[in-house]
């Protein structure tokens, strides 16, 4: 494990919506300017705890800096306000004002040291709509299991998690995690089973992502269906692809070999690249070998 691969937490202040918040991070991986910067997006029910040593030992793995934060209502971040229930665009308030005064309140030069964003399930989408919006501002991406409309199967499974949060130990697992365990669930729960939810998409912002990204999704996938990542592939010319066998919504945790395998060699192949600049008419879609 990195020297600094321990979980000493700091806080960033920021605003989002004009309320001043204060978000949880911590800092993992290489000591060393020039290693590339991965910063990791959590899933809608996900802290920075959440994702465990995994950003230490993929960093480990790749010779990376990585930056690991909560986004509010989540983690020890500032919860959510009482009785605030998020729009139906939250995801884009996170990619286009908070991650960016964040990385700013952090003080990532996102001109001179570009990120690489590590998102997974709602970090994901966060993530594709930060490079869509600001294309010049990051290295590359990593998405696992990426939202980009909502499928029949995601509604269900979420209203099957409602239910598992009021009936089973699911809220005492996740307050492990989160210092407000009600306002992340209800925050991520109630919004994404809004009748109004089920018209939100981002495949017509996709076309402006100009830098690499690796997609990774599962076969198992209980949240969303192939049809995601594909359809991110086909509105992303240089996007990669790659699909795992035994493997759920969480590649992280399902396959991490895999997972970190090809983040690996995906970031060591593109980081002397400057794609800011340009757009690659190469795809590569993998399919795991069985």
């Amino acid at each position: 494990m990195p020297d600094n691969a321990a979980t000493e937490v700091h806080f960033a202040a920021v605003t989002q919506r004009g309320r001043p918040v204060r978000l949880e991070y911590r800092r993992v991986g290489v000591d060393d300017r020039a290693a590339p910067l991965l910063v990791f997006l959590h899933e809608g029910l996900g802290s920075a705890s959440m994702w465990k040593d995994y950003p230490a030992r993929l960093c480990e793995a790749g010779g990376f800096r990585g930056l690991v934060y909560s986004r509010a209502g989540y983690g020890r971040s500032t919860p959510r306000a009482p009785g605030e229930r998020w729009a139906t665009d939250y995801m884009h308030v996170q990619a286009r004002e908070v991650l960016p005064a964040f990385l700013e309140a952090v003080g990532v030069d996102v001109e001179a040291d570009p990120p690489w964003l590590f998102g997974h399930s709602d970090g994901a989408s966060i993530a594709l709509i930060y490079a869509a919006t600001y294309p010049d501002r990051l290295a590359g991406l990593v998405v696992l299991a990426p939202h980009i409309f909502v499928e029949d199967l995601s509604v269900r499974s979420i209203e099957q998690a409602k239910y598992a949060y009021q009936a089973t130990d699911l809220r005492a697992r996740l307050a492990r995690h989160h210092a407000d365990v009600d306002s992340a669930f209800w925050g991520w729960n109630d919004v994404w089973l809004d009748p109004a939810f089920r018209h939100w998409n981002i495949e017509a912002l996709l076309p402006a992502i100009r830098v690499p990204v690796l997609a990774v999704q599962g076969h198992n996938d209980e949240y969303g269906t192939m049809a995601q990542v594909d359809g991110l592939a086909a509105q992303v010319p240089q996007a990669e692809v790659l699909k795992l066998d035994d493997c759920a919504h969480s590649p992280h945790r399902d396959r991490p070999e895999a997972v970190t395998r090809a983040t690996v060699e995906f970031v060591g192949r593109h980081r002397t690249v400057d794609y800011r600049s340009m757009h690659s008419n190469d795809r590569r879609r993998h399919d795991e070998a069985t």
